[in-house]
């Protein structure tokens, strides 16, 4: 594995992730019109992305839109799986792409601090006039603009089996109370509410998350993300209280030992067997395209979806993720390239496609594919506040591990609220020493 990951870091510096400064800059300035293009801007530019696949060849078709309409500008396009392993490499050998997209804001952030990106902030009132300030605070670092989120997750989707809500006459509902009690409705239907995907321990840290950001707040998620608050913060206690709920093990397909044994994919496609095992599922906007290649249940005739409902009147709000635009050499081709990607014709072209969602609320909602990837694109799009995942953004000593661990302890025992956190508050202040 790790031979094979220095072959690809060396392939990709000897291809040269940018050419020799000359041969890198964009060399005439000129402003950037409607669609990207700029009149009198020339070079050659490279970018770095982990798409491949059909992904590689949407995102190649995005960046021939530029081209199009800036003839004098070559862009080269390279794909790496793990973008910020050859990035560093790059930046320490001076040789850096102009541009890449990175998975996780975290990695923005080490790079700007590291003095290795450039401020975009020439782009910042085209990036308002189709972002919420929750995406442009995302690419804010030190006070300075870095990035801008080109393709967006919705995390905040709950995916359900439509016979079975029909069956047992329940409408989507909106807010928390209403779904509580949907659960008992389809309980008593005979059918179990929701399906949980507990081996996957992320599963249960976006149920959390979506919890969390409704109960508490985007200013104490932020806090407790950094670890400002501690876990057992009352606001923490309360997220857990009413993620118990769900856990309870009669509302969970198998039980609590059932749902620790179901990874992610099984828990969605067991919503879809027949007999369903379950009603639901709580995940991101991905889920659809599980259901679609794992089931023969059709779009909105089998299976729909609705958003992760409101609680105490958060209004919506969504968790998801992103993958992040940033700059390392400032030249005006990758200026008008930047601006060019900040214009809802930019995302359109790959939103055609399918297999993507723009957090660019000018997208025209009717260029998406079908109404349910329409439906949560426009929700990311519209939320009123977004939030990353939490533990992406946090140390994965905690994040990435020990939430994970702790969470699915409580699938076993989600009344002890107090206990889980006081085990969580332990093992983030370890974590953020």
């Amino acid at each position: 594995m790790l031979l094979a990951l220095l072959v690809g870091v060396l392939a990709f510096l000897a291809a040269g992730c940018g050419g020799d400064d000359e041969e890198s800059a964009g060399t005439t300035g000129g402003a950037t019109t409607e669609g990207g293009g700029a009149s009198n801007v020339s070079g050659n530019i490279s970018v770095l992305a982990v798409w491949t696949g059909a992904e590689g060849e949407a995102f190649q078709a995005v960046l021939d839109g530029f081209t199009e309409a800036n003839p004098d500008v070559k862009v080269s396009y390279k794909s790496a799986k793990e973008p910020a392993t050859v990035l560093s490499t790059a930046v320490e050998g001076g040789n850096p792409p102009d541009i890449a997209a990175l998975p996780q804001p975290g990695f923005m952030t080490d790079f700007a601090q590291r003095g290795a990106l450039k401020p975009i902030d020439f782009a910042e009132d085209k990036i308002r006039e189709g972002y919420s300030d929750s995406w442009l605070e995302l690419g804010t670092v030190d006070g300075k603009l870095y990035g801008l989120f080109f393709k967006g997750a919705n995390k905040s989707t709950v995916w359900y089996n439509v016979a079975s809500f029909t069956d047992a006459g329940v409408e989507p509902p909106a807010d928390w109370d209403a779904f509580i009690q949907a659960g008992d409705t389809l309980k008593a239907s005979g059918v179990t509410p929701y399906s949980i995907g507990g081996a996957d321990g992320w599963t249960l840290t976006d149920l959390f998350e979506n919890i969390y950001l409704r109960v508490a707040g985007g200013e104490k998620y932020d806090q407790l993300t950094k670890h400002e608050i501690p876990w057992t913060d009352q606001s923490v206690k309360d997220a857990l209280t009413e993620m118990g709920k769900v856990l309870q093990p009669d509302k969970i397909a198998g039980g609590a030992s059932g749902a620790l044994q179901t990874d992610f994919p099984t828990s969605v496609t067991q919503v879809y067997s027949d007999p369903p095992k379950a009603a639901q599922v709580m995940e991101g906007d991905f889920v659809g395209g599980v259901i679609s290649a794992e089931t023969q249940a059709k779009p909105t005739d089998d299976f729909n979806v609705y958003a992760f409902p409101e609680i105490n009147g958060s209004g919506p709000v969504v968790v998801g993720g992103g993958d992040v635009m940033v700059m390392f050499k400032d030249n005006p081709a990758a200026r008008a390239l930047i601006e060019y990607l900040a214009t809802p014709e930019a995302a359109e072209i790959w939103a055609a496609k399918g297999g993507f969602s723009s957090p660019n609320k000018n997208v025209d909602p009717s260029v998406y594919p079908d109404e349910l990837t329409k439906q949560t694109a426009t929700e990311l799009a519209n939320a009123d506040t977004f939030r990353f995942d939490m533990s992406d953004l946090m140390p994965g000593e905690f994040g990435s591990d020990a939430l994970f661990t702790l969470l699915q302890d409580f699938v076993k025992a989600p009344d002890d609220v107090d206990g889980m956190a006081d085990k969580l508050e332990k093992a983030a202040a370890a974590a953020f020493k």
